[in-house]
């Protein structure tokens, strides 16, 4: 088998395609023939090393998270899934692994892929949308009727914030470039903000959530654009940040946490039309370096990278 790794932390120069041997999966783990695999932020962030408390210094280290494909072996005590079931979800974060021919990962962190789903269409669901779950359904229990503000509206992250928020009833605003505005008019956020040119520290008390998806909102204009009662959720976590949240509540940090349950609920929305994510670019794995490295210096391509494996060796 054939797999993205790297030697060491460090910038695009240290990913390599290169052979690995799968293991068995172990109590509570499945083994997934990958069909398709999609690429986000976190990816390159893990493989530069910004998270090396979580993991760890032991090399080569696989890269990956979002992942579709099929089983082909089940670990002891396993029983929601079996081989043949067809799968998306999410790789573990520690030791990743979706950028490659096969990969190992919790029975809970993937779910039934519906028949009505692409592979290629389920891998580009899963961090945004679970994200967007972990922190709108988990953190901020939103209610119908409340007002959102969406950091980054047009992102990766951001459409799903949107889509799942006006989902259950939120009314949306967000900020974005105003090279987007036209796409945030299409997911439906009400009042769009052109980041370059507002001051949002005058829009104080305004919003019951602050969904931050691209970490250049400050902390304190942030928590003043909430409401008395509002929650400010944001997933790019530093120490100062999280010394913050420790002494004030309403300032969430999370990270990434699938459930088949999640996924199952994220799954049907996808299909029923409530959330729709757009496919920017489709590669082979032998060519998805190259594409990594382009989205880590910027590129963008108008929707998610998605890395399909099929026929690639």
């Amino acid at each position: 088998m054939h797999r993205i790794q790297y030697h060491r932390y460090g910038g695009p120069e240290t990913m390599r395609l290169e052979e690995f041997e799968l293991p068995s999966p172990k109590a509570g783990e499945i083994a997934i023939t990958v069909k398709t695999a999609s690429v986000n932020p976190i990816d390159w962030k893990l493989r530069q090393g910004q998270l090396k408390i979580v993991t760890g210094r032991s090399f080569p280290r696989a890269m990956g998270a979002d992942v579709t494909g099929v089983v082909h072996a089940v670990g002891p005590g396993v029983t929601q899934f079996k081989p043949g079931d067809e799968v998306f979800g999410l790789a573990r974060l520690k030791e990743s692994g979706a950028f490659a021919e096969g990969v190992i990962t919790r029975e809970s962190y993937v779910a039934l892929k519906p028949a009505e789903l692409s592979f290629e269409q389920a891998s580009a669901l899963t961090t945004g949308a679970v994200m967007a779950w972990n922190g709108l359904v988990q953190r901020a229990r939103l209610r119908r009727g409340q007002r959102v503000f969406v950091n980054g509206c047009t992102g990766g992250v951001g459409e799903a914030v949107v889509q799942i928020a006006r989902m259950l009833g939120a009314d949306v605003a967000g900020s974005c470039s105003a090279a987007s505005a036209s796409r945030a008019d299409e997911l439906g956020v009400t009042t769009v903000y052109d980041y370059a040119t507002t001051d949002f520290s005058e829009l104080r008390g305004v919003f019951d959530v602050v969904y931050d998806t691209s970490g250049a909102l400050p902390v304190k204009t942030a928590m003043g654009m909430l409401n008395a009662t509002g929650v400010f959720l944001d997933i790019n976590a530093t120490a100062a940040k999280f010394l913050h949240s420790v002494f004030n509540r309403r300032h969430k940090i999370f990270f990434c946490s699938a459930t088949t349950q999640i996924l199952t609920e994220v799954a049907r929305a996808a299909v029923d039309g409530s959330l729709r994510v757009q496919i920017g670019e489709i590669v082979t794995l032998d060519s998805a370096i190259g594409l990594i490295t382009d989205l880590e210096k910027g590129r963008k391509i108008g929707g998610k990278a998605i890395i399909r494996l099929d026929g690639t060796r």
